[in-house]
């Protein structure tokens, strides 16, 4: 018998899913735990598993659609089974849809076709809608409240059902913004401005100049934003917008932490403290400057400040993927053994693409190093809901003067710390980096506290 396989529930905080790529056909036979699919949610790529075997009956969505948790993934079966409608009904797939795809084409007058009602359930939406639905609706020129009803939990909308408004209310893009609906003498129906303009239009004066370079503007490459790369786009803009941030720049005596590196380095393995690194020190010593400043670990969300005792330190990762925040919960109660194998730990899961959803959110406070690229000087940008984030700069040669009034070469690390002035004035933050730089240059006796 026909079994249906759902979208697994990959986090609390995940609502639905992006298709990324399909590791299985239809007639293919999948055993349990075996990979159906790799997805990606808003902060992460991953594999969903099958949890039933059989074979491949049906596939009920195409790489790039956005799936509800919980939503019907594939129909699992028997070789050559049909799909009963009860099960079809249960997927919310139309019962003739097998029988549509195998029938003979019969000729008929050349006629547009009329874009398919959607297959899939909705009620009224309340409001609330997806990022992906959002930015496809701004990039169509579409106000999202035109949207009344939705696919995802509890109404909410989703980027299906963005799309299945605009398949039943064609329009360009420009028509849209001014208000168009329904059909218009464009391609497929659209309507253009020029269905809103006078019909007596002059074209030619509406007609392009050409350029005498032919090559300009040279080849080019055009693609919608997707995946993380969009949910990045939305949240940097959302930050710059809402929150009032400002940043500070300051610099530390790095002689201490580089010696205590390379005792670490050159200590005795079974110590377990070689892989500690100069980014592991650097975290460590913010986890303990963050202590003295509650202020700084907080939320500010709805016009409500939350300040949090424990600290999770999120830690910005570079991934093939783009940019995540994996978060090292409760990293005021570690030793620095325990904080360096955590760093590592998200990270690398981060990297491989394998890191649990939950753990890419709650953080407090955040971490983003690029120093490793020789980056001496940045600006950061908080993120939200938190309200500050400090950037680690690399770790440079500065010409300074000895007691003597020489001048001598000093190595220092620079730090740029970004701060909602909302909630935290400048004065706090110019306290907070004194105390800072004074953990980073007695190294040697934070790591003891």
């Amino acid at each position: 018998m026909a079994t249906i396989v759902v979208m697994p529930q990959l986090g609390n905080s995940v609502e639905s899913c992006l298709i990324n790529e399909w590791e299985v056909s239809v007639g293919d036979t999948v055993a349990v735990d075996q990979v159906l699919c790799s997805i990606e949610t808003d902060k992460a790529t991953m594999d969903v598993p099958s949890t039933d075997a059989g074979t491949v009956l049906k596939l009920l969505w195409e790489v790039g659609d956005e799936v509800p948790v919980k939503d019907p993934l594939l129909i699992l079966g028997e070789p050559g089974e049909e799909i009963s409608e009860d099960v079809l009904a249960q997927a919310g797939v139309s019962g003739d849809s097998n029988e549509a795809a195998s029938a003979p084409e019969q000729e008929a007058p050349a006629e547009e076709e009329k874009p398919e009602a959607p297959s899939f359930q909705t009620a009224a939406s309340g409001g609330a809608i997806s990022p992906r639905a959002r930015a496809l609706a701004d990039s169509e020129g579409l106000d999202p409240s035109a949207v009344s009803e939705g696919s995802g939990p509890h109404g909410r909308v989703l980027e299906r059902d963005v799309k299945a408004y605009l398949a039943e209310n064609p329009a360009t893009n420009a028509a849209r913004a001014q208000g168009a609906t329904g059909t218009g003498t464009g391609l497929g129906g659209r309507v253009t401005t020029a269905d809103l303009a006078s019909p007596a239009a002059d074209e030619a004066a509406a007609a392009p100049l050409i350029s005498a370079n032919a090559d300009f503007p040279g080849p080019s490459e055009a693609a919608p934003l997707k995946g993380i790369r969009k949910v990045v786009a939305t949240r940097m803009m959302e930050s710059l917008a809402e929150t009032a941030q400002l940043s500070y720049t300051v610099s530390a005596k790095a002689d201490k932490l580089m010696a205590m590196r390379k005792r670490f380095k050159q200590a005795d393995e079974s110590l377990g403290v070689n892989a500690i690194t100069i980014g592991d020190l650097v975290g460590y010593a913010v986890v303990k400057t963050i202590a003295k400043y509650p202020a700084f670990n907080a939320h500010l969300a709805d016009g409500t400040y939350t300040k949090f005792q424990n600290i999770h330190l999120g830690v910005a990762v570079d991934t093939p993927r783009g940019l995540l925040v994996p978060v090292i919960r409760g990293a005021n109660a570690m030793n620095l053994k325990e904080f360096s194998a955590a760093s590592k730990q998200v990270a690398g899961d981060s990297i491989d693409g394998t890191i649990s959803p939950d753990l890419l959110n709650g953080g407090t406070f955040t971490v983003t190093n690029l120093g490793s690229f020789g980056v001496e000087t940045f600006t950061p940008i908080i993120n939200r809901p938190q309200v500050a984030i400090l950037g680690v700069a690399a770790v440079t040669p500065r010409a300074a003067l000895d007691n003597d009034g020489n001048v001598v070469v000093e190595k220092r690390i620079g730090f740029s710390l970004t701060a909602d002035h909302q909630v935290i004035d400048g004065a706090d933050a110019a306290r907070f980096l004194r105390d800072l730089v004074n953990a980073i240059e007695n190294i040697d006796l934070t790591v003891l506290g």
